[in-house]
């Protein structure tokens, strides 16, 4: 065979945390599958997976408002809340399985607990978010759920956001111990090594350019080689594309028809990073608020204790922006580029559509430090600009879709799996809750491409996650049975 012409089972594209999920999954249930890994920068995990990039939250609504609906009757609606919390316990189960296994050696490094609370000032809000931590609490999965309104529990729960606050502000918050802060990064580099003492080949440096189908179904894939300056063509029977914000472009070089009428939307972000190390150690929690009106739900303001680069941080934001570009490293023509003939009046009818999130953008690029100060405040009454620093955040594409209930031109704020017909190639669109929930959506891509192997997978997978195929929910002692051990597992008893 022509040494530029190389034949493989999968390739990987992207060096993010879906491909280092689906090629750890993909060996432990098939330990022969000849596997190879493309990624056009110099590292793993430098984009939308790197730790400084998304805000590791371990999304499990066990704080984020926006997957709880208030209704017209003034009812709270908590589907989406369970539904995201029982994908992060698949999560957690399989990391858990990992760690059993001595694949992944040290969960420290990618997994801490960190209490998660929500916070709301203004007396609807009050009321809201009682009524929220009401319906949540007596679900299984949200085991703890406080709320108070308490000015003295409140302190004590928050010391650096309740220094100096007004007493008769009208505030209050849910605290519940079980949350984590996960290093998706660590993690992502953790899993692609053991993938690589594992005989999967590793290839960074490398992009693809070009896609396409064969007569046989296999995938021919045209990759530059950014050091040796030489061009290659490498073949697989089943391929996905997991690049982050650099997934649509490549999706639509594939030709498949489910991906027309796809466009994508890029959105990004900043973060306020303090460097005061007494402002740090007063606060030991992840404290999210309500987004404003007409914002985008990853626009949700957060403080956040974070542990990066081995050291426990501060963060807040995150302050939307936009940039044409899908990726950090991207191209000011991504966006423009992304344009096509069968996506462009769905890309028109988002333009109209979403006028007030294109203000919103606008005025949120435009804000000095200032004016950024003044929303940290809300958080932190005492802070000062100069303990605060400005870091660059994760480039995030929403995905823009013609849909029955939105119409045309409808903007996503989830994860979407777009797959062929054959079930030969598949891609990850979208962002949050994203790298929390990698698990379940490689079990979802598994079990539609590999229909003919899945069947006799399901007994390891059981092995590897006990609640697959169950709903935890209705089933409070195994969710209990779980918690233990995974919590132990991962090092998450305080």
């Amino acid at each position: 065979m022509n040494a530029l012409h190389k034949k493989t089972d999968v390739i990987l594209i992207g060096g993010g945390i879906m491909s280092a999920t689906l090629g750890t999954m993909l060996k432990e249930l098939s330990p022969n599958l000849e596997i190879k890994l493309f990624e056009k920068l110099s590292k793993p995990a430098e984009e939308s997976s790197n730790e400084w990039n998304n805000a590791g939250t371990g999304h499990s609504a066990l704080c984020e408002m926006n997957y709880t609906k208030e209704e017209a009757d003034g009812s709270v609606n908590i589907d989406k809340a369970i539904s995201i919390n029982e994908q992060f316990q698949l999560s957690k189960q399989f990391w858990t399985y990992l760690v059993n296994k001595g694949k992944l050696k040290q969960p420290e490094s990618f997994i801490r607990p960190v209490p998660h609370i929500s916070f709301v000032q203004g007396e609807n809000n009050v009321q809201f978010l009682k009524k929220r931590c009401e319906a949540l609490s007596s679900n299984p999965l949200f085991p703890g759920m406080t709320f108070t309104d308490d000015y003295e529990t409140l302190k004590h729960w928050m010391p650096l956001m309740m220094e100096e606050r007004a007493k008769d502000e009208r505030v209050a918050a849910t605290k519940i111990e079980s949350g984590t802060d996960v290093n998706f990064g660590n993690l992502t580099r953790a899993l692609l090594d053991d993938l690589n003492n594992n005989g999967v080949e590793l290839n960074y440096n490398q992009s693809v350019q070009h896609i396409r189908q064969n007569q046989d179904k296999t995938w021919q894939l045209k990759i530059y080689n950014h050091e040796t300056k030489k061009t290659e063509y490498h073949n697989a029977n089943f391929v996905f594309i997991g690049a982050g914000g650099g997934s649509l472009p490549l999706l639509q070089k594939t030709g498949i028809k489910e991906a027309s009428n796809i466009g994508g939307f890029p959105v990004s972000g900043l973060f306020m990073v303090c460097n005061n190390e007494e402002v740090i150690a007063k606060h030991d929690a992840k404290v999210y608020g309500k987004a404003k009106v007409g914002a985008p739900p990853m626009s949700v303001p957060h403080l956040d204790t974070r542990y990066i680069e081995g050291k426990r941080s501060l963060l807040f934001g995150p302050f939307a922006g936009f940039s044409p570009k899908f990726l950090k490293t991207g191209s000011n023509l991504d966006l423009i580029g992304s344009v096509k003939p069968n996506n462009i009046f769905t890309m028109l009818s988002a333009g109209f559509k979403e006028i007030g999130l294109t203000k919103y953008l606008v005025e949120q690029v435009m804000l000095s430090n200032e004016k950024r100060l003044e929303e940290l405040k809300a958080f932190i009454p005492t802070a000062k600009l100069e303990d605060w620093d400005v870091v660059i955040a994760g480039q995030r594409v929403q995905v823009i879709k013609d849909t029955k209930d939105g119409g045309k031109g409808t903007l996503q704020f989830g994860t979407e799996l777009v797959t062929s017909e054959d079930g030969t190639i598949s891609a990850l669109l979208g962002a949050s809750p994203g790298a929390s929930t990698a698990v379940h959506v490689m079990l979802q891509l598994l079990e539609k491409c590999f229909p003919q192997e899945f069947a006799s997978w399901e007994t390891e997978i059981k092995k590897m996650i006990p609640s697959f195929r169950l709903n935890l929910t209705d089933n409070p002692s195994l969710f209990d049975e779980i918690n233990t051990s995974t919590s132990k597992a991962l090092g998450l008893y305080k």
